[in-house]
């Protein structure tokens, strides 16, 4: 610890060629939004990968799906889905909604959508944590999350550990 400042720091000196290794996952929801625990994944993917120094990023590869680190409390969860819904609720008028104006990016199963991209700018796709002797450094109550803004259907999310 520093005199006066509380912080500590630790120097690493790289003593190996960087390695990096990156796996998928896949997931489905039984509903939106819902917050599906991935933590033990991640940490598996951290052993896996018998890195010892660096960080491990967690993406998911869609925009009305999100990661975040949060408290896996079944309350808090209910309050979690609450705030998303209160923000961008899913019986709001969405310009992206409107298949009759909309001609972009549009699948034969589109659905009205617009609130989960918006709840997803609140959110983001990826978690960066790091990575020390070998451990995620995720705290007490850290949980890693999918969040499933939209409607259930396979997401993948992207796993990827790099350090030496």
């Amino acid at each position: 610890m520093s005199e006066g400042g509380g912080m500590k720091q630790t120097t690493i000196e790289q003593r190996a060629e960087m390695k990096l290794v990156r796996k998928s996952i896949r997931r489905i929801a039984s509903g939106a939004p819902e917050f599906i625990d991935i933590t033990d994944e991640v940490l598996r993917a951290v052993e896996e990968s018998e890195i010892r120094e660096g960080s491990v990023l967690v993406f998911t590869r869609h925009t009305t799906a999100a990661v975040k680190i949060n408290e896996n409390e079944p309350l808090l969860l209910r309050d979690m889905a609450w705030f998303l819904e209160r923000n961008a609720p899913r019986t709001a008028n969405y310009r992206h909604n409107d298949f009759v104006i909309r001609t972009a990016n549009m699948t034969e199963d589109e659905c009205p959508n617009g609130h989960s991209h918006c709840q997803h700018l609140l959110l983001g796709a990826s978690e960066t944590i790091p990575i020390a002797e070998g451990q995620a450094l995720l705290g007490r109550w850290q949980s890693v999350f999918l969040i499933e803004l939209d409607r259930p259907r396979e997401r993948e999310i992207v796993i990827q550990v790099q350090g030496w």
